[in-house]
């Protein structure tokens, strides 16, 4: 399926000269002169080798379609993620490279979707937002207020991320998993 450069985004899989490329990172690039484009931070699914290449803002590029299968994720086990299917029961182990963005989201029982490409996985799909627990922060400082202000606090799965001044630790909170940016209480 063919998409414009500009609608390109991070986890997708594209073909280029006949390899698969997965998104790793984009930045639309508007300079004082010329023309817009995407620069795109991309690994090579077979390899690993990343590379960056710069599309035209009018440039089309090739986007494999892949199947979704929703999964449940179960535990950790020396680096390798065992995920269920939800409708045949099968297990399937990804290696911890396989998951570079998603693990500080996952708790068991979590659900995904996998995204296969001819019975090989490729790709984790998150939800849009994930309830953790804040297991750990700096106690909040009386009459500091929500404004500009924010500090680092320890998730459950280990991840750090800032949330406002006035949340204390035992606390469950939103995490939007795209910017990894904490959204409201849960």
């Amino acid at each position: 399926m063919q998409i414009n450069a500009p609608s390109i985004r991070k986890g997708m899989i594209l073909e280029l000269d006949d390899i698969l490329w997965r998104v790793v990172k984009t930045q639309h690039v508007t300079p004082g002169k010329g023309v817009a484009c995407m620069q795109v931070e991309m690994r090579n699914v077979e390899t690993g080798n990343k590379t960056n290449k710069r599309f035209n803002s009018t440039e089309r590029v090739e986007r494999v379609t892949l199947t979704q299968r929703p999964m449940q994720y179960l535990y950790e086990d020396g680096g390798n993620y065992h995920f269920m299917d939800m409708e045949n029961y099968e297990q399937i182990e990804l290696g911890e490279d396989f998951l570079e963005d998603a693990k500080p989201y996952l708790l068991p029982e979590t659900e995904v979707l996998i995204e296969f490409h001819e019975q090989r996985p490729l790709n984790v799909q998150l939800p849009q937002t994930v309830v953790l627990e804040v297991i750990e922060c700096d106690a909040s400082i009386k009459g500091q207020t929500a404004t500009g202000s924010y500090k680092p606090g320890k998730l459950e799965t280990g991840a750090t991320i800032m949330v406002p001044p006035y949340l204390e630790a035992n606390t469950k909170i939103k995490v939007n998993t795209e910017t990894g940016e904490y959204m409201e209480r849960a």
